[in-house]
């Protein structure tokens, strides 16, 4: 009755009927329902923090409209979706932004009226630093859920509309490459920059004809340039770097052919109208082809290394090693960019600077190579297909690696035609083959390992003699129709008359009575099948293909180098110094890892051998063992019947050792070629400037065998020292 009487119409005494009120009844059940139903989708909906938490989730995932539905237009800095994505987009991906943590600040939530407004932590990575700050999110209370009040505030708190963000780096200098004597082997140099101002070109097709041929490129590639966004009609668009003409190259006396007609190109090239000429800063090899292998050259960077590289500060405008030192050493070389993020005004002026990652210049790598003995072998050996390592005897350091033929590095950056590239891929002689990366069968210059070897095993007496037989022999019958045979028939035959005249019958015999399970322990113990510890990863050599020495015919070879003997030219060079050094091996080694070393090491050495040297090869051999090896070693190349006396100075006492190796493609093989060897090293302590070096040339079959090598060290060696006379 109570519930009857509160829907009374009013002025009426009459009750409803009892349809009616059963109707209004269910009504109210029903309003009732949605109203909970109303709450329940009410307290489903994100909260603000949950909401704050997916927005920054997107910034990260660079998804911006749907980070633009998450606002509040009406209320907000920005109606226009287009303008809010723009906006977004050109500060987060402008600054590089990554790695993004946000934290809610607990119990710091606010509510005045219909808005929320949360507290929050956040940072993240950016091109110039991590960066990091509070900030407050503020939300209106909406019927479809919590709606972003956005503003520019929420980039970073000091940003207004008004407000631009900007990004500032300073590029960091690459290291350069020096030699001991601090001459520069690459580094920031010149070069000539050919481009075209559009608005002065007076017959494109004309000009483009020319400027084809001058430039040896394709009219296409041209077009190309001129077609980007960026040129205006007074842009000046780089086509071409090329060598840059020094004017003391052209004040000379007798300028070089070769600057003569880069002068004369240069010329034709300012004749075409709308060309300009103007100067670049390149990466810089002085040295050129003579250390090409060693130093290596740089290259832009591609889309493929910015992948590789993710993270390592590379951007499209960087270069980055690609081969040699340049890559061996790129981490160093590189350094760090320096990057400025900060908020600038709408009058232009720096309102605040929000990261700063300071500049890290590239270090400089300081060799021990000595540059003037590496252009020395270069130009003796530059059309030979070949290779020379030198070394300080006494200390490691070594003074020079050179492969040949070789390129200039610095083609590589002033961008090599196809044609170029193609003819050094099928240039015979391959000179983009690093030779002295590989190994190589030694011939005779192995000799004085078997002889050291031989002696320190007790399987060879200095004194004895092996008897003439002639210029051929064998073991036995069991040999077939095998024969060593050897060049020169002396007596006595004895071990230093046999290294005099390099003698592959004394050395077969020495290899036999050494035996293969001795000489494969004591090759073992010098590093064979082992990568040598350098800075430049040298392939290991080997005493067999196998894992061991198969054969008594295998073995006999040995002995003189050949069978399948292949040895690493520093490796070898590495093994010579234990007979410099008491029978122990110094470690070469090739980079001064700081400042002290270089020249002023080498002036504080004076006379005490061995100063900075780390022994590689503790007494491969005993001291007397290679006291009495050196000694035959000395009268090679000083005893007019020594297969390396062509190489004897007046000035000071070299040893050394001459080296042929028959390449063969079998036995019977009567065309093989031959790899010419010639090792030579100052043969004592107090010389001074000690060196060694370790040179092959291939294919000397038929223009002198190893006394061409000879010869050719010989000539290094004057223009080294001087002819000693």
């Amino acid at each position: 009755m109570e519930r009857t009487q509160r829907y009374k119409r009013k002025g009426s005494g009459k009750k409803f009927p009892r349809a009616a009120a059963a109707g209004l009844a269910f009504a109210a059940a029903g309003i009732a329902v949605c109203a909970a139903l109303f709450w329940i989708k009410r307290d489903s909906r994100e909260t603000p923090e949950e909401l704050l938490v997916r927005y920054v989730d997107l910034i990260g995932k660079q998804e911006y409209e749907k980070m633009y539905e998450m606002t509040d237009p009406e209320n907000s800095g920005y109606k226009d979706q287009q303008a809010f994505i723009q906006r977004n987009s050109a500060i987060y991906e402008g600054i590089e932004i990554a790695d993004i943590q946000v934290e809610i600040l607990e119990n710091d939530r606010k509510k005045d009226g219909e808005t929320d407004t949360v507290a929050y932590r956040m940072s993240f990575d950016t091109a110039a630093g991590n960066l990091h700050f509070e900030n407050e999110m503020r939300f209106s209370d909406t019927e479809e859920g919590y709606k972003i009040l956005w503003h520019d505030g929420l980039i970073f708190p000091e940003l207004t509309s008004e407000d631009k963000v900007r990004i500032e780096s300073d590029p960091a200098l690459r290291g350069k490459i020096l030699d001991r004597y601090d001459r520069m082997l690459a580094g920031p140099g010149t070069a000539s920059s050919v481009g075209l101002v559009p608005g002065k070109l007076e017959d494109r097709e004309t000009a483009f004809r020319q400027l084809s041929e001058l430039l040896d490129m394709d009219t296409e590639t041209i077009q190309n340039c001129l077609d980007a966004a960026w040129v205006k009609e007074d842009s000046f668009v780089p086509i071409k770097t090329i060598p840059k003409v020094s004017e003391l190259d052209l004040m000379a006396l007798e300028p070089e052919e070769q600057v003569l007609a880069e002068k004369a190109r240069q010329d034709a090239l300012l004749a075409v109208p709308g060309v300009m000429i103007s100067d670049v800063e390149v990466r810089s090899y002085p040295f050129g082809a003579s250390a090409g292998h060693l130093t290596g050259y740089v290259g832009n960077v591609t889309a493929e290394d910015l992948e590789e590289h993710p993270g390592e500060g590379y951007n499209e405008n960087s270069v980055i090693g690609r081969s040699g030192l340049e890559g061996l050493f790129e981490k160093e070389l590189k350094g760090r960019d320096g990057c400025s993020i900060y908020i600038e005004s709408g009058d232009g002026s720096k309102k605040s600077v929000l990261a700063n990652l300071p500049v890290q210049n590239g270090q400089d790598i300081r060799l021990t190579i000595d540059a003037q003995l590496q252009d020395a072998l270069y130009q003796q050996f530059r059309e030979d297909p070949g290779c020379s390592a030198a070394m300080d005897p006494y200390s490691g350091e070594v003074l020079a690696l050179v492969s040949t033929p070789s390129f200039d590095s610095n083609d590589f950056i002033l961008g090599l035609s196809d044609a170029r590239w193609n003819a050094l891929n099928e240039d015979e002689r391959k000179p983009l083959l690093n030779r002295f990366r590989q190994t190589w069968c030694p011939g005779s210059t192995f000799k004085p390992i078997i002889a050291a070897i031989g002696l320190k095993t007790g399987a060879l007496d200095w004194q004895e003699d092996f008897g003439n037989v002639g210029l051929s022999w064998q073991k036995d019958a069991s040999w077939g129709d095998y024969f060593v045979t050897t060049l020169h028939a002396y007596e006595p035959v004895t071990m230093e008359n046999a290294l005099i005249y390099s003698d592959n019958i004394y050395f077969a015999k020495a290899a036999l009575k050494i035996g293969a399970d001795a000489l494969e322990q004591e090759l073992d113990a010098m590093g064979f099948g082992e990568q040598m510890p350098f800075e430049i990863v040298m392939p290991p050599s080997q005493y067999s293909n196998t894992e061991q020495i198969e054969s008594e015919i295998q073995l006999a070879d040995s002995g003189y180098g050949q069978g399948q003997i292949l040895v690493n030219p520093l490796h070898l060079a590495g093994l010579y110094t234990a007979f410099c050094n008491g029978g122990n091996a110094v470690k070469p080694w090739l980079v001064y890892e700081n400042e002290a070393g270089g020249a002023d090491a080498d002036a504080d050495r004076g006379n005490e051998a061995g100063a900075g040297a780390e022994i590689w090869l503790p007494q491969i051999f005993s001291a007397e063992t290679a006291a009495q090896v050196l000694e035959g070693m000395k009268k090679v190349v000083n005893n007019p019947e020594g297969t390396g006396f062509a190489a004897r100075r007046e000035d000071v006492v070299l040893a050394g050792k001459t080296g042929t190796a028959e390449i063969k493609a079998s036995v019977e093989d009567t065309d093989g070629t031959e790899i010419g060897w010639f090792a030579v090293f100052t043969a004592e302590k107090d010389a001074e400037n000690p060196l060694l070096i370790v040179s092959m040339v291939e294919n000397v079959k038929e223009i002198g065998g190893s006394g061409y090598v000879v010869n050719k060290d010989k000539n290094a060696l004057e223009a080294y020292w001087g002819s000693g006379q």
